[in-house]
């Protein structure tokens, strides 16, 4: 039976990052790389993923613990190049089962963008060939210091040279060596294990793996990605923005494709794992997180920040809303202008349009939020739930303190602070009563006249207007 082990290098240290936080935990669209190259590689259904990791990468395995707890995690020592880091896993790689057939492909914790078809046909490309390696290439519009590819006539692989040690001829190769890498699994240990140390970093490089399998009557192939931008490495924050670039553009497209309107595309971020239905319309400078899923004919108007939100079919978000985690709206609900919500359900046909907070909360179907309204829902050691039923209408400007539930059809008078519960078709007033004085307003203002002073000046003859 044909096997695939997938082994992903995530140990290098990243120091052009100058970051705290290891390279391949910095995201692209909202996703740490390390979890873009093991979704590669779930792609391509393997028996088992390995992760190889550095010393000190307790924050890596963490992540992964969390996101991807099947996956099992190798330590790299030392820092002694990628063959020696690939062997870190060697458990991978000497068990009977994973040997007796099929492929090991070692993949790139900081390589986010490539894709699954691209993955699948560098596998297709050494089984076809019966080649030993098969190698992903690619032509970048400049080759720059790559690695290049050296085929013979035949179109073969017959080495990877490095550009230091390249000869005038060969950087002038167009090909260039990604790292990516595909190895028969029968063959892929006894090739490793002769992979020497003899440069002038004494490190053991992957690369040598094509030179090796040749000298031993081997044969080596290369399968050419679509696109340059598939096998970016990210090594600094300037290409880190350029994955992200190339990561959006690709989730954009995909979103249009599949029946959404973006009025200005290049304003709008998504996230890898947005779900976006269709006929959906988002209008410019709108920010998708992480966990997202927007149903079909959804509206979302221009500036709107979402992430961790459920949004049904028809609702309408924004100008200028935030639905923070948790934030469930079903269908035809409307959050309009400047409104933030948080942990809460707003139901069928409900609104809440102006200025209004609803953090832990549930709003029942047709029931109306005004302006103002904010559901106090932290006292300063605990959040507490709001509950608001069905046709309920809440004036302008009213604070609902939590606990407390409003009732069917209640209604809750403008600029009341609702501190216990409102029982169904009530109405609640809890506001302190206007008292108006006759004449008042002329006899303050005369006296506010008198204390300014006859010539313009206040009391510390200071002008006035």
């Amino acid at each position: 039976m044909t096997r695939t082990v997938c082994i992903v290098l995530a140990a290098g240290k990243g120091t052009r990052m100058r970051s705290d936080l290891p390279k391949v935990l910095h995201a692209v669209a909202g996703r740490p790389m390390v979890l873009h190259a093991i979704d590669g590689a779930r792609s391509l259904s393997p028996d088992r993923i390995g992760v190889v990791v550095g010393a000190g990468g307790e924050a890596v395995a963490a992540v992964l613990a969390r996101a991807a707890p099947d996956v099992s995690i190798h330590t790299q020592a030392e820092q002694l190049g990628t063959a020696h880091a690939v062997l870190a896993a060697r458990a991978l790689l000497a068990d009977d089962e994973a040997v007796t057939g099929g492929d090991v492909v070692i993949l790139y914790g900081d390589t986010p963008l490539i894709r699954p078809e691209t993955l699948a046909g560098l596998v297709a490309a050494r089984r076809d060939s019966g080649a030993a390696v098969a190698v992903l290439g690619f032509r970048p519009a400049d080759p720059g210091a790559y690695g290049r590819l050296k085929l013979d006539e035949q179109g073969r692989l017959v080495a990877i040279v490095e550009f230091k040690e390249a000869s005038a001829e060969e950087r002038a190769i167009g090909l260039c060596n990604s790292g990516v890498m595909c190895l028969d699994a029968a063959r892929a240990l006894s090739i490793l294990d002769r992979i020497g140390n003899a440069n002038a970093k004494g490190e053991y490089y992957l690369t040598d793996a094509v030179a090796i399998a040749r000298a031993h009557g081997l044969d080596a192939v290369v399968m050419e990605a679509a696109s340059a931008d598939e096998v970016l490495g990210v090594n600094a924050r300037a290409e880190l923005a350029m994955a992200e670039a190339a990561f959006q553009a690709r989730l954009r497209l995909a979103a249009m494709e599949n029946g959404a309107t973006l009025v200005a595309p290049d304003t709008v971020f998504l996230s890898a794992d947005t779900v976006i239905g269709r006929d959906v319309l988002i209008e410019p400078h709108v920010i998708i997180g992480p966990g997202v899923r927007i149903g079909d004919g959804v509206i979302i108007r221009g500036f709107s920040h979402i992430e961790g939100a459920r949004i049904a079919d028809g609702a309408t978000i924004g100008p200028f809303a935030r639905l923070r985690p948790g934030a469930v709206l079903a269908e035809g609900a409307h959050i309009g202008n400047f409104v933030e919500i948080k942990q809460a359900e707003i139901g069928p046909g409900a609104k809440v349009n102006h200025l209004s907070y609803v953090g832990d909360a549930m709003i029942g179907a047709r029931s109306n939020i005004g302006a103002g309204t904010i559901t106090c829902n932290y006292d300063g050691f605990g959040k507490w739930r709001t509950v608001i039923g069905s046709d309920a209408f809440i004036g302008s400007d009213s604070c609902l303190v939590a606990p407390v539930t409003i009732g069917d059809g209640a209604y809750i008078a403008t600029g009341s602070v609702i501190t216990d519960d409102v029982a169904a078709d009530a109405l609640a007033i809890a506001r302190g009563r206007q008292v108006a004085k006759p004449g008042r307003a002329a006899e303050l203002r005369a006296r506010f006249k008198t204390r300014a002073g006859k010539d313009g000046t206040d009391k510390n003859g200071v002008g006035r207007d």
